[in-house]
């Protein structure tokens, strides 16, 4: 199995360019915040019925993701898990405001998916080289741990 490091070296591979990070700072968070409101916007409420009334909000499709999504930080390093489950708190309550807007949670999340996702293109244009995750999957979950990287790097914190 790959150290976070490892991840991180190889990520950086493809993101050498400061333009190309800084569409990344921006864009990769709003992704993964746009993908698991897309999941949120799934119906769920014959599934979590008898849940309590406080935790509705937070039960869906979307939360499963960041669970399993987890379980793959927690086995590369606690830090990164611990800032990944604060991000994703962070997003669910994000979330339960976007609820309340007058545009519908897919409509608006589909939007935030799609302009991210010609953030990304655009920087990696810039860059010249192809999305890392054109190359593994698993790069996917790489992208935000690798700005949680740089944050904890910047603030002195181990991971």
């Amino acid at each position: 199995m790959k150290s976070i490091q490892n991840w991180f070296d190889e990520y950086a591979v493809s993101h050498q360019n400061a333009t190309n990070k800084s569409i990344h700072y921006i864009c990769v968070p709003l992704i993964f915040f746009s993908i698991v409101a897309l999941l949120a916007s799934i119906p769920t409420a014959s599934l979590f019925a008898s849940a309590p009334a406080n935790l509705q909000d937070y039960l869906h499709f979307g939360s499963l993701l960041i669970l399993i999504g987890l379980l793959f930080y927690l086995r590369l390093s606690i830090p990164i898990f611990i800032g990944i489950a604060i991000f994703s708190f962070l997003c669910l309550q994000g979330i339960v405001y976007l609820k309340m807007a007058p545009i519908p949670l897919w409509s608006s999340s589909l939007i935030i998916f799609v302009l991210a996702w010609i953030g990304q293109f655009i920087g990696h244009h810039i860059e010249g080289k192809k999305p890392s995750f054109l190359k593994d999957l698993q790069f996917l979950l790489i992208g935000p741990a690798w700005i949680l990287g740089f944050i904890y790097r910047s603030l002195g914190i181990k991971y």
